[in-house]
């Protein structure tokens, strides 16, 4: 007994030297914590209130003067629908892709759960070069498209797909956690009560990932509406048919219109911002659920 008491004390008397060597330095933990706060501050906090004061230090002039300019109303609204439409997509195949990396075991599934991650390293603008090298109106594919009436590069469709590019491993990597934690008893239990696959996952599986699908959506959109490096080269920014908020944003501060080039950012980023907060609750509440 003596000796598993002088073994414990004697293990537990580095870590009681290491917390208060911690507490003893000039950057303990509450020093830690301010240079972290500090750093997010000067990094997040201080652009956000900058752009805001900027854009509405004046009321709501400067949004009026910038949504007076032709084609801000239907820049916004074509990002948003845009946006939308991708969150959607992405939310179903995205959550079908985290299921296939998690659940089945295939020849190239190393490879595919690299290229899954691939819109994440390639730049925005590659992006937009890709796109246009597969759909153009000068390539085979984009060629064969527009013979039969339907045009990709500078329309819609093709800021469609290029937001879907760069957004796809938001939904599948919120998803895929969630799938590997997930106790698959109850499967294996609706399988032996005669459950088909598409019953077990819409009655036992699709409810426990729900929240990680619409976390992923929601990351998706505010992705989404933000996206600019792609989409002014596949877009073909035309004023009131294919021009997005982030390239008008882009046009007005090309203009000198700084203060309605920051009431229309800080419009795309009070959305970006809702939806990450609801998102962060989201997550969260999936986090109590598991512990």
């Amino acid at each position: 007994m003596a000796v598993s008491t002088l073994e414990r004390s004697a293990g537990s008397r580095p870590e009681q030297q290491r917390s208060g060597r911690l507490r003893r330095l000039p950057l303990g933990r509450w020093g830690l914590r301010g240079v972290a706060l500090v750093y997010l501050g000067a990094m997040v906090a201080l652009p956000a209130v900058a752009v805001v004061t900027r854009g509405f230090g004046h009321g709501f002039a400067s949004l009026r003067d910038a949504m007076a300019v032709p084609g801000a109303a239907a820049a916004i609204r074509l990002t948003l629908i845009t946006a939308a439409l991708a969150a959607v997509i992405n939310g179903a195949f995205g959550t079908l892709l985290a299921y296939i990396l998690v659940r089945l075991r295939f020849p190239g599934r190393a490879i595919l759960n690299t290229v899954v991650d691939l819109p994440f390293a390639v730049p925005t603008l590659v992006t937009g070069v890709m796109l246009v090298a597969l759909y153009g109106p000068n390539s085979p594919v984009g060629g064969f498209l527009k013979r039969h009436g339907v045009q990709v590069i500078f329309a819609t469709p093709g800021i469609l797909l290029a937001v879907l590019f760069v957004t796809l491993p938001l939904v599948v990597r919120a998803v895929e956690p969630v799938l590997l934690e997930l106790d698959r008893s109850e499967e294996e239990a609706a399988h032996v009560l005669g459950a088909g696959g598409w019953t077990t996952f819409r009655r036992v599986v699709l409810p426990a990932i729900r929240p990680a699908v619409a976390a992923g959506a929601l990351l998706t959109f505010a992705r989404a509406i933000g996206e600019f490096g792609s989409l002014v080269i596949v877009s073909g920014n035309i004023t009131g048919r294919t021009l997005t908020a982030p390239v008008f944003i882009f046009q007005l501060t090309s203009q000198f219109k700084g203060d309605e080039a920051a009431a229309v950012s800080t419009v795309l980023f009070a959305i970006s911002f809702a939806l990450v907060l609801l998102t962060e609750r989201l997550t969260r509440r999936r986090g109590d659920e598991f512990s």
